[in-house]
């Protein structure tokens, strides 16, 4: 796999380079500001070395979930501001995808100027599952650049034009940040040190499966935590009141549980409580007395002391998944703590992307306190499933 920086030495200058970059940012529901620029921030180093190296830059990513057509609330011009901001020089934005303003704006770059396409989910090709569909926009995209270096990690996992498609039509490379990812995730997967711990929380068995059968032959503990728990205490018998349910996993999590033995450790208390919203009033209980008319939503403090105490002797260790509803102040210590532990392991801790990485920033903590923080948790998971990434197996061609 080709390295930006090995596309930067055979030289860039004058060349228009399309990056795909994963700038899929959370916005504020009123006012559309940016809460968290984690993902932008990510983005710089390659793109300030495309830039440096005097490439004409030319970005492309995706935010939110628009229905293939344009939509205001999700142009990508808030995120166009913020990066030039952050580069300290204008980022302009394309009034459309690859169209007639994409291309004349194109052609008025000079060395240095970054260019930001708008969201490549107006277009419904982007996702389209037909390859011919997918490859008319790929041809439209291809067509405003030399070259193309795909920085979007947390978007590698899907088939989509800008991924995909565009790399089977131009020279590629694979930037800086899904160099690190995959560095990183390697490392997690062909030789650990041990011993090796994976904290997964988050809200379904489902979402994480493959993940789970996948980690379990290979994990010294593996400490469940969030939505998850309630099926896995389900499994074991266990009354889990209005907490969240799925039924078609039990067997599966007794299957897990049976395998696993003691490798799987569960939490022993948690916090409960009569509704789900920011002012309600909760308790802690034990793992095998939750109240029938009661729903528990994070991991109580003997539980976090448990898996501080599982944590603190690891050497590596991978966490996806916050293990309560850490978005809610009276369900957030659960989440805090196990953090904290996460952050004062003494070897390589890696934050596996989505709301674990979401939850750090949001919670204050220090991100430089991590070995790594993942910008795709999909992606990270699919990895570690051993599943092969449409965008990462283009780059290798």
């Amino acid at each position: 796999m080709r390295s930006v920086d090995e596309l930067i030495a055979d030289g860039v200058a004058g060349r228009r380079v399309l990056l795909r970059a994963d700038l899929n940012v959370p916005l504020d529901k009123k006012t559309g500001a940016i809460t968290d620029d984690g993902r932008i921030r990510a983005s710089l180093p390659t793109l300030q070395a495309l830039q440096a190296a005097g490439a004409r830059v030319i970005v492309a990513a995706h935010l939110g979930r628009p229905k293939g057509a344009p939509d205001p609330q999700f142009s990508l011009a808030p995120v166009a501001a913020r990066l030039g901001e952050m580069l300290g020089s204008p980022v302009t934005l394309a009034g459309d995808v690859a169209g007639a303003d994409a291309t004349a704006k194109v052609a008025g770059l000079a060395d240095g100027d970054v260019l930001m396409l708008e969201n490549v989910r107006f277009e419904a090709a982007e996702t389209s599952k037909d390859d011919a569909v997918r490859g008319e926009l790929a041809d439209r995209l291809a067509g405003l650049a030399d070259l193309y270096v795909d920085d979007a990690f947390g978007a590698v996992h899907r088939k989509h034009a800008s991924v995909y498609d565009v790399a089977l039509r131009l020279p590629h490379a694979a930037g800086r940040l899904v160099a690190r990812e995959l560095d990183v995730l390697t490392r997690l997967t062909e030789s650990p040190e041990r011993p090796y711990v994976v904290v997964l929380g988050g809200s379904k068995v489902s979402d994480k499966l493959g993940v789970i059968e996948a980690l379990l032959p290979r994990v010294d503990k593996l400490l469940i935590g969030g939505g998850m728990t309630y099926t896995f205490l389900a499994a074991q018998g266990l009354e889990v009141g209005k907490s969240l349910l799925e039924a078609d996993q039990v067997d599966t999590c007794r299957r897990l549980l049976a395998e696993a033995g003691d490798r799987i450790v569960l939490p022993v208390d948690l916090v409960s409580a009569t509704e789900f919203s920011a002012e309600a009033t909760t308790r802690v209980v034990p793992f095998d007395a939750i109240p029938a008319d009661e729903e528990a939503l994070d991991i109580g403090p003997r539980s976090v002391e448990l898996f501080t105490e599982q944590l603190a002797g690891a050497r590596t260790v991978f966490w996806n998944g916050p293990v309560g509803v850490f978005e809610l102040a009276p369900f957030q210590a659960g989440t805090r703590g196990v953090a904290q532990a996460v952050a004062a392991v003494d070897g390589l801790s890696v934050v596996g992307g989505g709301d674990s990485a979401a939850s750090v920033r949001t919670l204050g903590l220090d991100e430089a306190a991590y070995g790594h923080i993942s910008t795709g948790g999909g992606a990270s998971l699919e990895f570690l499933e051993g599943r092969e990434l449409p965008g990462l197996a283009v780059l290798a061609d």
